[in-house]
């Protein structure tokens, strides 16, 4: 499919055409605002969808809204329509068509002349009345507030809040770009009023989204994570957050327990999932000799060579299982066994531990108990 795409240099066209590209089998021609009249005759000619993305947010003078949103959308039509091209069109309008503003306006204009086009023509049409749309490569300081904030508070900039009750209807890029692709092939998400919409779509208020992007700062100190349950807004706003840090700001420390025997070392800690950490135990050392009554654990040799050894409370068998980073397989640590990891080679053992709760020394649930220690009985 040959696929027009106007506005290709803005957030959701650069997101757009990624997809596509990603997919494959497409020709995508990219048009925006330094892409010359004669391109556009020709990817009208030629094309068999169009997106047009293309519009204005903040023009210097509220006039400029209804030329370059009405104005454009009127030209592309009649480029179509003179080659005589009616292949579906899809326009990028806005919440705001309802209101009485320059921009409002300039987008109402636009969604009425796509339809009057759609029934002259008899060329499928999808307008999209997008609410704020948020997601990687949008523009901070310009016409997304969560663009700002997440910008901002990277950076440890300020950001205003006017009023942090107010509610925003939000769609992230991804479900946009989902339901684009959608369109292309014909199955839109079309509402009883002929407008298409996105079908995911979440409500927070500044306030609340202030105070997660805010949180997601503060994670790398407590070394938590969000909450990442699949399509949730807040694993969206996460990933948004990650994709505005600054480039010197990609890699942050970690705090490491070492001694004689090696190093132990957090790397996350979470309430619903519990903590990852990497244990290293230097030549001939042996960790562990304790048991659990509740918590468990999971443990990955990933470098190295090892014995782990279990022994049930209360046993005298002895359970050996021996590891080595040339294997992956993760052994569990049941609860009631007391367990040691014993480095058998002549490096460091290099171990990425998983436990089901965060440790709590008011709480440990950890008792002293040599494995190969005799059993009164």
């Amino acid at each position: 499919m040959r696929v027009l795409v106007t506005g290709a240099n803005g957030f959701i066209g650069k997101n757009l055409i990624a997809e596509l590209k990603n997919r494959g089998g497409h020709e995508i021609y990219e048009y925006d605002v330094e892409t010359s009249e004669e391109c556009l005759e020709a990817f009208c000619k030629d094309c068999d969808f169009v997106f047009n993305l293309a519009g204005v947010n903040r023009p210097e003078n509220p006039e400029d809204f209804l030329n370059g949103n009405f104005g454009f959308a009127s030209r592309l039509l009649e480029v179509l329509k003179k080659n005589k091209n009616f292949c579906p069109v899809m326009l990028a309008s806005s919440i705001q068509a309802e209101m009485n503003n320059p921009y409002g306006k300039s987008k109402k204009a636009g969604e009425d002349l796509f339809f009057s086009y759609g029934k002259e023509c008899g060329a499928d049409v999808y307008i999209y009345r997008f609410p704020n749309v948020f997601g990687k490569w949008c523009r901070p300081n310009y016409n997304s507030v969560i663009a700002t904030f997440c910008y901002n508070i990277a950076r440890e900039l300020p950001i205003q809040i006017n009023n942090p009750e107010t509610v925003l209807k939000l769609v992230y890029i991804d479900d946009v770009i989902s339901e684009l692709i959608c369109a292309m092939e014909k199955k839109p998400f079309r509402l009883n009023d002929g407008f298409c919409s996105v079908p995911v779509e979440h409500t927070a208020t500044l306030g609340e989204i202030a105070e997660a992007i805010f949180s997601f700062r503060e994670s790398r100190k407590e070394k938590t994570v969000p909450d990442m349950a699949e399509g949730g807004f807040i694993k969206k706003l996460y990933s948004t957050y990650l994709s505005y840090l600054p480039k010197t700001s990609f890699c942050y420390p970690l705090k490491t327990n070492e001694d004689e025997r090696g190093s132990f070392t957090e790397i996350i800690r979470t309430p619903e999932r519990g903590q990852f950490s990497v244990n290293i135990s230097k030549p001939g050392i042996t960790k562990g000799n304790h048991w659990h009554n509740t918590k468990n654990e999971k443990f990955l040799v990933v470098s190295g060579r090892g014995l782990i050894q279990f022994r049930k409370v209360g046993s005298d068998e002895i359970i050996n299982y021996h590891v080595s980073g040339e294997k992956m397989e993760v052994v569990d640590i049941p609860p009631g066994y007391t367990h040691n990891i014993i480095n058998e080679g002549n490096a460091d053992l290099v171990t990425f531990m998983w436990c089901n709760e965060c440790f709590d020394p008011a709480n440990p649930d950890t008792y002293f108990l040599n494995v190969e220690e005799t059993v009164d009985e």
